[in-house]
């Protein structure tokens, strides 16, 4: 039996180009939702080795993969949605806003997405849904990783230009030195606001006061 992710939901499909699309960053407190769409070589000695779940990989694989990948894809395109964006929409349509751009950048437009998880997003092309897919589908795991890579690589910046909450190291994601920090200074502009968190201290409340220090959920 195979191990980790293989080709063989790409090749299911005939009459175009598969990409499979995935994300990350729905459920930090700070910063945006990243999205990635990647459309692998179908021969399997072209395609890097090593794809897997981004959350399986250290963040020096992913970054050597993130190399690799983009050095042999047909085809690759990120897409983010803001923070604005989030709070407009919600994070599940600013989620699917993310994929869109993600799969509007790709320079050869696919026939056909292999999306992660169980919602059909409206994407330019077929779309099939793939329960853990990045588990089951290399261009997913590729698109994991990708989209993982290109938001940390963001948050990073964001620790600069907004100090002290510690962005570079847990990326907006809960932490008890995330939330230390949030309490201390207050949100700053890339605080999602309807995340439970925030909207407490936005409020004058302690999360942590309230049993709400662990929570990732908007309300």
């Amino acid at each position: 039996m195979a191990r980790g992710p293989t080709l063989l939901l790409e090749r299911a499909f005939v009459g175009g180009p598969v990409c499979g699309v995935d994300e990350a960053g729905r459920g930090p407190w700070a910063g945006p939702v990243s999205a990635a769409a990647v459309i692998l070589p179908d021969n399997p000695r072209k395609v890097p080795k090593g794809l897997d779940d981004s959350k399986k990989l250290t963040a020096k694989a992913r970054e050597g993969l993130e190399i690799e990948i983009k050095a042999t894809a047909l085809a690759w395109g990120v897409g983010f949605a803001s923070v604005e964006e989030i709070h407009d929409l919600n994070i599940l349509h600013a989620t699917g806003l993310a994929m869109r751009r993600a799969v509007a950048a790709l320079a050869t437009p696919p026939a056909y997405a292999l999306v992660d998880g169980n919602y059909r997003f409206d994407l330019p092309c077929e779309v099939r849904t793939v329960v853990g897919g990045d588990a089951k589908s290399k261009s997913i795991a590729a698109a994991s990783i990708l989209a993982k890579v290109a938001r940390d690589r963001l948050m990073t910046e964001m620790d600069a230009r907004y100090p002290g909450y510690g962005f570079a190291r847990h990326k907006g994601y809960n932490a008890p030195s995330h939330l230390e920090a949030l309490v201390a200074l207050g949100p700053c502009e890339i605080h999602r606001r309807a995340w439970r968190p925030v909207k407490l201290v936005l409020a004058g409340i302690d999360p942590r006061a309230v049993g709400a220090a662990q929570e990732e959920l908007p309300f």
